[in-house]
């Protein structure tokens, strides 16, 4: 009885112990099986990443500036995208790797920023962990168009060109900017121009009512008493204001240019003004042409009476002066030398003999 149970003891034991030399076996060829799957994933990675463009692009010049605005809501892939796109780096697919790796995905700031083609991307990261705040300085030149100044603000970052001119057809901050037919930007003459410095990220509305807040300010109420004692309308005053500015190019040249319109004016006689037809050409001609004047537009003053429907530019004060102050002369025609200095005449004879001396 004794040896059939030490027997049976026995086999008990070998079965047990077989029973976990099959496990361990087990446990060790998964274990084998885990590490050699991730040594094949680590070394595909690390193929990946070494084909990965490396943060130098040869197709684009390295050190120019690049405006990019971050919105609330972009991922890394869209801001990857964006950089790319603008050559401030070369791989979006980098990018987010990079992002994935470090955990920054909750951590990149919206806003406005100021970066470079051809940046690093710990260059790129410190900024975009930071969230720095950035100024943005622009000039408005007198006789922009809201055209140009679609443009400068999207060129320096602030806005979408596009936008801008969306914006600017019903945007109207004061009563006096009236809603007049054919005009093509509703506050085209009323963003002054100066020099502004904004927070980088400002709103697009922001900077439009910081421009006609500026223009609003420097109308004083003696000048605005001075229009309405010579009969014109603060929207008249700024619509021959901007005719004015765009047929100057001397200071010396703007209350003679204003006075020869009044005259045109209480005379009946079309303004007959190049800068009237140059507003409807999509780039400035040195000289306008027997067929631009023929251009079927209400904007046409060789084929239309009275001022445009609209201002044509945004005038300087100094524009908005002479016309509130024209020269006391008696002109009715003038012609611009090619330095562009005008010369004066009373009549249309006159007239034709100075345009052929200076053009």
């Amino acid at each position: 009885m004794r040896s059939n149970d030490g027997d049976g003891l026995l086999d008990k034991l070998k079965r047990q112990f077989g029973s976990l030399t099959n496990w361990l076996d087990e446990v060790f060829s998964l274990r084998n099986l885990l590490i050699a799957g991730a040594i094949i994933i680590l070394s595909a990675a690390i193929g990946l990443w070494t084909l990965l463009p490396d943060g130098s692009n040869v197709d684009v010049e390295s050190g120019q500036r690049v405006h990019m605005k971050i919105r609330p809501g972009m991922d890394a892939r869209e801001i990857g995208r964006a950089l790319e796109r603008e050559g401030v780096i070369d791989s979006s697919l980098r990018f987010r790797l990079l992002v994935k790796l470090h955990g920054y995905g909750d951590q990149l700031k919206v806003g406005t920023y100021n970066f470079k083609t051809g940046m690093t991307y710990d260059e790129v990261f410190e900024k975009l962990l930071a969230g720095e705040q950035e100024y943005v300085t622009f000039t408005i030149p007198e006789g922009f168009t809201v055209k140009d100044i679609a443009l400068r603000l999207e060129e320096v970052g602030l806005a979408d060109s596009e936008e801008f001119l969306k914006a600017a057809k019903n945007f109207a901050p004061y009563r006096y900017i009236e809603k007049r037919p054919n005009t093509f930007y509703r506050c085209e003459g009323f963003l002054f121009p100066d020099t502004y410095t904004v927070e980088s990220d400002a709103e697009l509305s922001t900077v439009m009512n910081m421009m006609a807040e500026d223009f609003d300010q420097r109308l004083t109420e003696a000048m605005r008493r001075r229009a309405q004692s010579m009969g014109l309308s603060i929207y008249d005053l700024i619509t021959l204001a901007s005719i004015v500015e765009k047929e100057c190019r001397f200071a010396e040249d703007r209350a003679m240019v204003a006075q020869v319109f009044f005259k045109r004016l209480s005379i009946g006689m079309p303004l007959q003004t190049d800068a009237s037809l140059q507003y409807l050409m999509d780039a400035p001609k040195e000289d306008v042409t027997i067929a631009d004047t023929e251009i079927e537009s209400p904007y046409n003053t060789y084929q239309h009476m009275g001022l445009t429907p609209g201002p044509i530019a945004n005038p300087g004060m100094a524009a908005i002066k002479a016309v509130l102050e024209p020269a006391p002369t008696d002109y009715l025609y003038f012609v611009a030398d090619r330095q562009g200095h005008n010369h004066y005449s009373n009549t249309y004879d006159e007239h034709l003999a100075l345009v052929e001396q200076y053009r």
